[in-house]
């Protein structure tokens, strides 16, 4: 029986919105635990769908589980100085205070961009082998979305990443970071490391795993495979501007060769694909003519996504392009969802269900050009936003999205939120007595997580261009510390380097 202290610290850092986000936000109970301590990191992250709540099971019955502490600040402006310092000292104090281990394991994101380290996790790492010393094994899990730099592999002795996209497999990737400290435990931490990164960022529309290329790639990806610890694909996070920003292939091996062999042969695989990594998008007011002339005749409902405007990439989640273009093409019966607007919720609750009230609603964050929906809207249905998730990527997270609303104005319906969540589940709408599967069009808040919960019961999905914070090409984002002679998207013009 081994000594393993466990934790976890989540951020996906967008570079290019406001507000920063500090340790208020890390602490509250959203979409995902509030931040959590000792033996409540167990209680709530065991029934999670996060992949540490994957990792407890195998290794509890085994071994003597030390909890550090656990938080995620979702996806937002970059990590205060305040807020990491706070974050990351009392993780490593706790660690230091629990020593000796015999091993550690990090539930961590791997897109961490602070106002001191654009490394966040490569900094975490540095401070955590400070303490630990070399010969105690680290191993980590990472979100698909990892920016991977040269310090998270050089301090870790395993490192796995979600294999999917939409993530339905986080808790399978903490199974595959448990057998992997068991395993170091057993034989020794591994001598061979490499990383590789692509010469190139892909969209994160282009990174969807259920489709090709990014499918194959995936299924490339193994752990503990002769003298493998493992090898690791991750595509990146565009919107977080550090020098290593992009996709990279990892490999931790038993020796030095058998890392390099296995991260050069996949990595020469993904380069000859580069011009495939792409997905069509359109104009919000095109993408809803077309929805509503496939709604004519279509049996199930047709799905838009609202991709620049994904609070899961740093969005507002209060963007109205989407919403004005449904209003303006007369789309009676459409559902939009799920948009943040704490003042428009509080004044449907004091008016009551059944109540008309006006209300500006949304465009109250930008970006430039971005204005509120200003208009009479009926008070369909109220919730109080303690939600139970239900879908293949959250499911079995106890949320609080706050009083949330059903408005409806011009046959338009839009489900309200004092919170943002991604619309990834269906169970927010059910929370306001809308059934996802019975409507003509839904219009959701998300980038790609929707297609786990929405694609099965889609007639088709359209991805529309609106206004938003986070900007599907890479290339309208400037960039100053992203390394030089990178492509800014597949096929596309370089960066300049760091400024």
């Amino acid at each position: 029986m081994a000594r393993i202290a466990v934790g976890g610290f989540h951020h996906e850092t967008n570079c290019f919105v406001l507000p920063c986000t500090d340790f208020a936000y890390f602490a509250s109970h959203r979409d995902r635990p509030p931040l959590v301590r000792g033996a409540d990191v167990l209680d709530w992250l065991r029934p999670s769908s996060f992949a540490l709540g994957g990792a407890l099971a195998p290794l509890e019955s085994r071994h003597e589980i030390v909890p550090l502490l656990w938080t995620s600040g979702g996806a937002g402006g970059v990590v205060t100085r305040e807020a990491f310092e706070r974050i990351a000292a009392e993780l490593i104090g706790r660690l230091s205070a629990a020593l000796p281990v015999d091993a550690v394991y990090l539930d961590l994101h791997g897109a961490m961009v602070t106002e001191d380290f654009e490394d966040g996790e490569g900094e975490l790492l540095r401070r955590l082998r400070a303490v630990v010393g070399q010969p105690i094994p680290v191993v980590i899990s990472l979100d698909y979305h990892a920016n991977v730099t040269p310090q998270m592999v050089e301090t870790t002795d395993g490192l796995v990443g979600y294999l999917t996209y939409p993530h339905v497999d986080r808790r399978e990737t903490g199974e595959r970071a448990a057998r992997i400290v068991e395993a170091v435990l057993q034989r020794g931490r591994p001598s061979g490391r490499a990383l590789r990164k692509a010469p190139f960022l892909i969209p994160l529309n282009g990174q969807c795993t259920l489709v090709e290329p990014s499918r194959g790639v995936v299924a490339r990806s193994s752990v503990l495979a002769g003298d493998l610890v493992n090898l690791s694909y991750l595509a990146g996070f565009p919107p977080s501007d550090l020098f290593w920003c992009g996709p990279a292939v990892i490999a931790h091996a038993w020796t030095q060769q058998a890392a390099d062999q296995a991260a050069d042969a996949l990595m020469r695989e993904i380069a000859l694909q580069e011009a495939s990594f792409a997905e069509p998008m359109v104009s919000p007011e095109e993408g809803v003519g077309r929805a509503m002339r496939i709604a004519r005749d279509a049996t199930r409902p047709v799905v838009i996504a609202d991709t620049q405007d994904n609070p899961g990439c740093g969005g507002s989640a209060d963007s109205t392009g989407l919403l004005q273009a449904l209003l303006a093409a007369g789309a009676f019966g459409a559902v939009l969802g799920f948009l943040c607007d704490a003042e428009a919720a509080r004044a449907a609750h004091t008016a009551g269900a059944g109540a008309d009230i006006h209300v500006a609603l949304g465009g109250h964050s930008g970006p430039e050009g971005v204005r509120p929906v200003e208009a009479d809207f009926r008070v369909v249905s109220l919730g109080d936003g303690q939600i139970e998730t239900t879908g293949a990527v959250s499911g079995g997270r106890a949320i609080d999205l706050g009083p949330m609303a059903l408005l409806q104005t011009a046959g338009v319906s839009v489900a309200v939120t004092s919170k943002r969540m991604q619309a990834l589940d269906q169970a927010p709408f059910r929370h306001l007595g809308v059934e996802p599967a019975r409507q003509k069009i839904l219009a959701l808040k998300s980038t790609c997580h929707f297609r786990a919960e929405f694609e099965p019961m889609a007639q088709e999905v359209i991805v529309v261009l609106a206004p938003g914070y986070y900007l599907a090409d890479p290339v309208r984002y400037p960039f100053r510390r992203l390394r030089p002679g990178v492509r800014l998207r597949p096929l596309g013009p370089d960066a300049q380097g760091p400024t």
